[in-house]
């Protein structure tokens, strides 16, 4: 061959007829984003890394031709996300703070906007800690142990303990606990209503933090992926405006939290003001505020128990 004469490489015919990885992502985004689910791009690179058994995907490095049975299962999986189906079903995990948590149909999925919940809790603990403390902290309505087991791994020193009144969620902790936890974890079955729950931890909690229930009966979610996957137990929260599962919260922190001890809510962000009166209305809490979410609604109570001795037939 002359030097003047272009290097011609062959590709075989196959290879020129399979699309890339990429291009398959990026029909599959179009799929998606016609479908009206949320974040279609981020969806689909998601569920292309899962087909190929990676954990992460960049579309710079995909592959140029498609493994032999890609094609197929993407599009499986596209379908199911086109259908609604939520991306951390199809997937079997979800990501919150600096953990992979499993998650199962049945129990609710953790959301972004709880992660600062749970930062709440955690600068709590952790400012304890510092001074001395071994803190103990529980999660109400615990779902997959998010908020617990992002405690437990990132505070050192606390005893945290879980609690659920859905037998799923309580197997779904315990083996989130499991693969990604320090094992200290307590995890508890129990319904946060009962006036004897934690019994053993009555006036000895430090933290109480929980994502309760709290969706009124007329607000049925728009998300198809929250209205017809997460469970209703999961989702409304009793009475009329929703609030009677997070009234009980606001009643167990009275019963269970230390003086001085912490409790932190989360809450919709209409519910703002009713949270602080609830809280307000036991008489057992100072320094009733709410703060913002990541897009700065009004999304948490949060509220210190009183150091005042208790007096025999208060509230406090």
């Amino acid at each position: 061959m002359s030097r003047d004469e272009p290097l011609v490489v062959q590709v075989p015919d196959e290879q020129r007829r399979a699309p890339g990885v990429r291009a398959l992502v990026e029909g599959a985004a179009r799929v998606l984003d016609e479908a009206g689910v949320p974040s279609p791009r981020v969806d689909a690179v998601a569920l292309a890394a899962f087909a190929l058994g990676v954990p992460h995907l960049e579309l710079a490095l995909a592959p140029q031709v498609a493994p032999d049975g890609f094609v197929e299962e993407l599009a499986a999986l596209v379908e199911r996300r086109r259908g609604r189906e939520p991306l951390q079903h199809i997937l079997g995990s979800t990501v919150f703070r600096y953990l992979t948590l499993r998650v199962e149909p049945g129990v609710f999925v953790p959301r972004p906007e709880t992660e600062v919940v749970a930062q709440v809790a955690i600068d709590e603990a952790t400012r304890l800690v510092a001074a001395g403390g071994s803190p103990v902290v529980v999660d109400l309505c615990c779902g997959t142990g998010a908020i617990a087991l992002s405690v437990d791994t990132e505070v050192p020193g606390a005893q945290v303990v879980a609690v659920d009144l859905s037998s799923e969620a309580v197997a779904l902790t315990r083996a989130n606990s499991g693969a990604v936890g320090t094992l200290r974890l307590r995890v508890e079955q129990g319904d946060v209503r009962d006036p004897a729950l934690l019994a053993d931890l009555v006036g000895k909690v430090d933290v109480l933090v929980s994502n309760p229930p709290y969706v009124p009966p007329d607000a049925v979610p728009r998300e198809p992926e929250v209205r017809d996957h997460d469970p209703d137990l999961a989702l409304y929260g009793g009475g009329a405006d929703g609030l009677d599962v997070p009234r009980a919260v606001i009643a167990a922190a009275q019963r269970l939290l230390a003086p001085g001890g912490l409790l932190v809510m989360e809450h919709a962000e209409v519910q703002d003001v009713e949270a602080r009166v609830a809280a307000a209305g036991t008489g057992a809490f100072v320094e009733i505020a709410t703060l913002p979410d990541l897009t700065g609604r009004p999304r948490m109570l949060v509220a210190r128990r009183s150091t005042r001795p208790h007096v025999a037939g208060s509230n406090a």
